[in-house]
């Protein structure tokens, strides 16, 4: 019996280290030290006695993004890039500015879940779920609202206003990672062959070859 509680004990701590997203704390603090030639899984921790509160501050998300692009959205990032003290704490923060029917294409977070909240503006929000079924969750958010993306889901939001729109998402990953749909298809570097790209979305060569030159 005592053998077989302790294989259950086993199975359970190996299943939550399996679905954590990012590696758990051992100590107070990991500050990266992003000049160590040391490889890990994210960043080798600073020497404490060089931390200081720097280390864990980032000023700028007051400051609208730049939507004079051909999404007509902007992505301002708050990860372990910009703040080192974010390494092994397992979030991170975006802001999102959306032109008047901008939107942020459809991508993937491959390593977090996000939740955002509507802080100015209407945005149409979605995920699809994985296959066979693919199923579309939507829904039309106004200022205050909140909507889940579950991790690894496509995902996307549009602006159908006339008018600007913001919003804030937490991410459960310090270091999330995007993957744009569009652009990991049709502008990967070498191109996927446009023979492969045609028979997966069952179209003529040639429309794919128009769709590559965008990128």
């Amino acid at each position: 019996m005592a053998s077989q509680f302790i294989l259950l004990a086993l199975l359970v701590a190996s299943a939550y280290h399996a679905f954590a997203s990012d590696p758990g704390m051992l100590q107070d603090f990991c500050v990266a030290d992003k000049m160590s030639q040391v490889l890990v899984n994210g960043f080798a921790c600073k020497d404490p006695k060089a931390v200081t509160a720097e280390d864990f501050f980032f000023s700028g998300l007051h400051m609208a993004g730049n939507t004079s692009n051909k999404q007509g959205s902007a992505v301002t990032g708050v990860n372990v890039a910009q703040i080192a003290g974010l390494n092994t704490l397992g979030v991170s923060l975006t802001r999102v500015d959306y032109a008047p029917f901008g939107q942020n294409p459809p991508h993937i977070h491959p390593r977090a879940t996000e939740i955002l909240t509507v802080l100015e503006g209407s945005l149409y929000v979605g995920f699809v779920t994985s296959n066979p079924d693919n199923k579309l969750f939507a829904k039309v958010l106004n200022k205050g609202d909140v909507f889940v993306f579950p991790q690894g889901s496509v995902h996307f939001q549009f602006n159908y206003g006339t008018n600007s729109a913001v919003a804030l998402a937490a991410l459960s990953s310090m270091n999330p990672g995007v993957i744009t749909v569009a652009n990991a298809v049709f502008g990967s570097n070498p191109n996927i062959s446009g023979k492969i790209l045609a028979k997966a979305f069952q179209v003529d060569k040639l429309v794919v070859d128009r769709i590559q030159a965008q990128f």
